[in-house]
This record gives C-alpha cells, sequence and structure tokens, in this order.
C-alpha cells in the first residue's frame, strides 16, 4: 500500500509538472502579447520623432516624453484576457495535482510530507503557488506568473532530478510536533519571499525602462508599460516581504525552541542555525533600511534579492553540501 501511494504520488507530481508547462507557456504568451499592444498603442521615439519631422517640427529629448507615457497602463485586449485566464486556469490545475501528489506522500509515509529534502521541495514548491494564488485574491499580481511558475518548474524540476527518495522512517531528532511547527512557518516565509524577489526583479527592470521613456531612448521589455510603475511594485514587495519576515521570525524561534527539545541547548552555531539567522538579518536590514534610513528604488531591491538568494543558499546548498546536525534533511 505505502509503496502503491508513492508511486501514485510521484505520478501526480508529473501530471502537475504537464500543467505548470502548460500555465508557464500561457503566461509567457501573456507577457509577449502585453509587449505587443504596448508597442502598438504608445508610438516608439522613433516614430514620434518621423512624425515630427513630416509635420516640420523638431522634438528635444526630454520634451518628447511626458509623465503619462511613463506610467500608462493599457488595458488588455479581450484576446489578452483569454489567454491570462487560460494560463491562470492551468495554475490551479497543476496545484490541484501537485495537492494531491503531496496528501498522497503524506498519507504513505503516515506523517507530514516534509521530512527529506524530496518531501520539503514537494511541500514548499506547493506552498510557493498556493500563496501566489490566494495573493491574487487581494493583488492583482498574475503578471508575476511568468517569474513564479518558472521558479517552480526549475526548483521541482531539480528535486526530481536530485533529491526523489522512497518513503523512510522519520529520524529520532525529526520525531516531534515541532516539525511540524517549524517547517511550515519557513515555508510559508520562502514563499512570500519568493513573490517578494520576484516583485523586485520587476521593480528593476521597471525602474530601467522608466529611465528609458525619460531619456527618450528605444526601450527594452515593452510589457513593462502594462504593470504598476516602479514604487508600486516595490511598495507591494516591501509589504509582502513583510509578512515573509514575520513567518521567518517564527521560524527561528521554533527552530531554538525544537534545538533545545532535541540537543539540550537553543544555539550551537550548527551551519544550518548560522545561515537561517543570516537570512532573518539580511531581511531585517532591508526592512530597517527602507522604513528608517530611506533606502528606496534599485537599493531596497537589491537587498530584497539577495535576502531570497541567501534562502536558495541555505536550502539547496547548505542542507545538501554542508555538514552539521541538519545534515539528515539532505537525504
Amino acid at each position: 500500500m505505502t509503496a502503491t501511494l508513492s508511486m501514485l504520488s510521484t505520478l501526480g507530481i508529473y501530471v502537475a509538472m504537464g500543467f505548470y508547462t502548460a500555465a508557464f507557456a500561457a503566461f509567457s504568451i501573456d507577457l509577449a502579447r502585453r509587449g505587443a499592444e504596448s508597442t502598438a498603442r504608445v508610438p516608439s521615439v522613433v516614430a514620434r520623432r518621423a512624425t515630427a519631422a513630416q509635420q516640420g517640427t523638431t522634438l528635444v529629448i526630454g520634451e518628447e516624453v511626458d509623465a503619462p507615457q511613463i506610467h500608462a497602463r493599457p488595458a488588455p485586449s479581450q484576446a489578452a484576457q483569454v489567454v491570462i485566464r487560460w494560463a491562470f486556469g492551468l495554475t490551479i490545475a497543476g496545484f490541484t495535482f501537485h495537492l494531491i501528489a503531496t496528501v498522497l506522500r503524506g498519507i504513505a509515509a503516515a506523517r507530514v510530507p516534509w521530512a527529506n529534502m524530496w518531501e520539503f521541495s514537494m511541500t514548499g514548491t506547493l506552498v510557493i503557488v498556493g500563496v501566489f494564488l490566494i495573493a491574487n485574491l487581494k493583488w492583482e499580481l498574475k503578471y508575476l506568473g511568468t517569474f513564479i511558475i518558472g521558479l517552480i518548474l526549475v526548483l521541482q524540476g531539480i528535486a526530481l532530478l536530485r533529491y526523489y527518495v522512497p518513503v523512510v522512517p522519520l529520524q529520532p531528532a525529526l520525531q516531534s510536533y515541532w516539525l511540524v511547527i517549524h517547517i511550515i512557518v519557513a515555508v510559508l516565509g520562502t514563499a512570500f519571499f519568493a513573490l517578494g524577489f520576484a516583485l523586485s526583479g520587476l521593480q528593476l527592470l521597471q525602474q530601467r525602462r522608466e529611465r528609458q521613456v525619460e531619456e527618450s531612448v528605444p526601450q527594452q521589455f515593452r510589457f513593462l508599460a502594462t504593470l504598476p510603475d516602479s514604487a508600486g511594485l516595490e511598495n507591494l514587495a516591501y509589504r509582502i516581504n513583510i509578512v515573509g519576515f514575520v513567518a521567518w521570525t517564527f521560524t527561528l524561534i521554533a527552530g531554538a525552541i525544537w534545538a533545545s527539545a532535541a540537543w539540550g541547548r537553543y544555539w550551537g552555531w550548527d551551519t544550518k542555525e548560522v545561515w537561517t539567522f543570516i537570512i532573518w538579518v539580511v531581511y531585517a536590514g532591508y526592512i530597517h533600511a527602507r522604513a528608517t534610513r530611506g533606502w528606496r528604488g534599485s537599493r531596497s531591491a537589491w537587498l530584497a534579492i539577495i535576502g531570497f538568494a541567501a534562502v536558495l543558499f541555505n536550502f539547496g546548498i547548505v542542507n545538501v553540501f554542508f555538514k552539521g546536525l541538519h545534515t539528515y534533511s539532505g537525504l
């Protein structure tokens, strides 16, 4: 029975990956369409200069661009709305099979399904997609679909190739209710950090586009004209990263309490513990610098990106290649 459920779980992951791949393609088509429609609706600098020449006038750099052209967000066409609905629907379908696969793995193991790198990758990517879907109930974030689903395909693909293991019993140190508390808040924090990372990356691209518009030079990534301006992206990333930071703080606290119960000390400078603390410090610095030191724009975006890079390093490198009391998490 255990082997059958485990096999069905793995099959569910492959089906979910298929839906995610189709969703990624649809989200990518949506971005391409956004760029094409933006180009068609907002004349390029070259086209405006050509028109001015035909009319016998001259455009001066800096005078040919107004604020609405920088921050204009063309309404999506009917075809674009259909594409994005398909992309979102495929994501929901993938999430459904992903959820079923994760539940089956838990039933097969008769425990929570995040006791090793394979199970953690399965659950972690599930929660990232879930947070992305739920966040769209409050904010319009479908434009992040290409980046979020692309990240999921990469992470889950690496897990399939590198981390898969059959169902095994829990090691003694993991046989605690703190396994549920510690890992679930860590996964939630990672999911919100992933959204903040995507928004910060788009913020940097949007700032570049806004400078190109102001300087009257040809623009790159024209789909950005349909997204919020860089300040809007930055503010949203900041709010989402704060939620992730709160969850990560609980991760650090729960881990210390669990360490005291399992090993008789709250802190022992284990590699995993150190990197978890480094991540907390980076995001604490990001929040503090932006709130009190006026770090806005590219500096805050880069801090958020560095923080998520530290998260990926923690789970993808520290868990696997560094020796310590958490080495079992790389199984």
